[in-house]
């Protein structure tokens, strides 16, 4: 795939603006991986794309839930946060199979707690602590991933 799109940001705030670009950039069906250290701000960009989309109500990570579904304006977006599961297998519990058939962006934290019960996804995020603010990598690894970042990098220009 293409190179990688690294973004430097200042603050939280300039980190839920990314999120809402990356709302802007994002077909109906994608699947996105969150990777970074606690407090990386995962949840924050999530919290931008979700507002970007209408959602008004609260936007917290399901670290105990696993998985907040979300209808937004612009279809579905299932956030998911897989730090506390003890397995992968219990992705299929929670009708993991279902979600991914369907037209909706997947948002996941902690990807590599799921093992091999992930698919590919089209999008890694990479969040990493700076002196001041953070820097977000984005790597697609797929068709619809690469138009993702072809996409923020438009909207960069």
């Amino acid at each position: 795939m293409n190179p990688p799109l690294r973004l430097e940001l200042a603050d939280a705030a300039a980190q839920e603006a990314c999120g809402a670009r990356l709302a802007a950039a994002c077909p109906a069906k994608a699947l996105i991986f969150l990777r970074g250290d606690l407090g990386a701000g995962k949840t924050t960009l999530v919290r931008g794309l979700l507002r970007a989309r209408g959602e008004r109500g609260p936007v917290r990570s399901p670290t105990y839930t696993l998985i907040e579904p979300y209808e937004t304006v612009d279809g579905r977006v299932y956030h998911l946060d897989l730090y506390r599961l003890a397995a992968g297998e219990e992705l299929e519990f929670l009708g993991l199979r279902d979600m991914l058939d369907e037209a909706a962006v997947m948002l996941v934290e902690w990807p590599e707690r799921g093992g091999d019960w992930l698919p590919q996804p089209d999008l890694t995020i990479t969040i990493e602590h700076l002196a001041e603010g953070r820097a977000l990598t984005f790597q697609a690894a797929t068709p619809v991933g690469a138009a993702i970042v072809a996409a923020m990098l438009d909207d960069a220009s």
